[in-house]
């Protein structure tokens, strides 16, 4: 396994509680939209096994091409140890990056894409929009539905409905608008439907989607491939 020491180049205060750590890219390191990573801290591997509490698996919030690896995170004022260590490090200190890879990448089988997330989950789907601005080949229209009860949405400068560019995008801050909303866009029987969020978030969604109509087929998750049909096994009377 090939561990990626890196340095913090800029840390971004996208919300009161939310940070945007950019990190130099090594060389070599590459990933491409989607992708997650497992983000260390220094002395994860010092003793005879790694220290886990030292390590979080974390999405990339940029694209190659932005030349900087985004790590975003929410980071409350009472949190784990890993994320007051994080709260505390600056431009200039060490962090490790492994096992890189994508469960999410955009598909292009010109259908309409869903993105579906909860809070900060935002973040995984940040480069999908920024790929599908770029390259909007074999994909109809994109949609990003989020819900935060904070009502300090993110990235909102990306996340503006673009009429032109066929990209809408809408923010709600309770489940039940959110839930609603995502009622209204299972009418489209042949979109793929992308969610990110807590596991509970996941289940919740999935119940909906497949209560619509749904297939396990059209629904993307990021998780590993393994453990997919813990999710989308899921039984639901339709």
């Amino acid at each position: 396994m090939q561990i990626y020491w890196t340095k913090i180049n800029k840390i971004i205060e996208e919300t009161p509680e939310v940070k945007t750590y950019m990190l130099d890219c090594p060389q070599d390191f590459t990933w491409e939209e989607g992708a997650h990573t497992h983000f260390a801290l220094e002395g994860f591997n010092a003793g005879e096994k790694p220290n886990r509490g030292l390590i979080r698996h974390m999405s990339i919030s940029t694209l190659p091409n932005e030349e900087s690896i985004g790590i975003t995170t929410r980071i409350k004022e009472q949190c784990s140890e890993f994320k007051a260590i994080l709260r505390g490090l600056k431009v200039g200190d060490q962090v490790a990056l492994f096992k890189t890879r994508s469960n999410v990448p955009l598909k292009r089988e010109d259908k309409n894409v869903y993105l579906l997330s909860s809070g900060v989950g935002l973040a995984t789907f940040r480069p999908l929009v920024l790929e599908y601005f770029e390259r909007a080949d074999n994909i109809n229209h994109m949609h990003s539905l989020n819900v935060d009860s904070s009502k300090d949405y993110l990235f909102t400068t990306i996340f503006e409905s673009a009429p032109d560019k066929n990209f809408t995008s809408q923010f709600v801050d309770n489940r039940k608008d959110y839930y609603e909303e995502v009622k209204n866009l299972a009418t489209d029987k042949d979109g793929h439907f992308y969610i990110v969020g807590s596991d509970e978030f996941l289940v919740q969604n999935i119940e909906v989607l497949r209560e619509q109509g749904i297939k396990p087929e059209q629904i993307m998750l990021d998780k590993h491939e393994q453990t997919l049909p813990d999710f989308l096994s899921l039984e639901v009377s339709i």
